[in-house]
């Protein structure tokens, strides 16, 4: 991991045990938008007294730092995203797999929540992937 990185995260008060640091390099470039139990299978032979509970208070943690994002768009379990620029969806339906999607749509704030601040917003397809269709 770049020292940059490193010191980002000790600038934010993220204390960074080795088993964190594995969740910070797995989820680096992720772009597969996993789950907690999908952090704890793919570490816990590396770390075998590493609890899941370790992981998922370090997502905790860092989507409190604003580095992840959680998603909300699959309903059997949450899933995380370590890209925070706005982008969209597309979740299949057969597999879950989630797809990023890059375009920029016109969006426009509905009258209802002029008063409101509006800090983040995605658009969610829902459909079959290729390989499910």
């Amino acid at each position: 991991m770049k020292e940059e990185k490193l010191g980002l995260y000790k600038k934010l008060g993220i204390k960074l045990t080795p088993q964190r640091l594995a969740i910070l390099e797995y989820l680096e470039n992720n772009r597969e938008h996993p789950s907690a139990e999908d952090i704890y299978n793919a570490l816990k032979d590396r770390f075998p007294s590493m609890s899941f509970a370790t992981v998922y208070n370090t997502l905790e943690i860092l989507i409190e730092k604003g580095l992840i994002k959680e998603l909300g768009i699959d309903s059997h379990k949450r899933r995380y995203d370590p890209e925070i620029s706005l982008h969209h969806h597309f979740l299949c339906k057969r597999c879950g797999k989630i797809l990023d999607i890059e375009s920029k749509y016109d969006i426009f704030i509905p009258e209802k929540l002029k008063d409101c601040q509006v800090l983040d917003f995605q658009i969610v397809f829902y459909g079959f992937c290729p390989n499910c269709k």
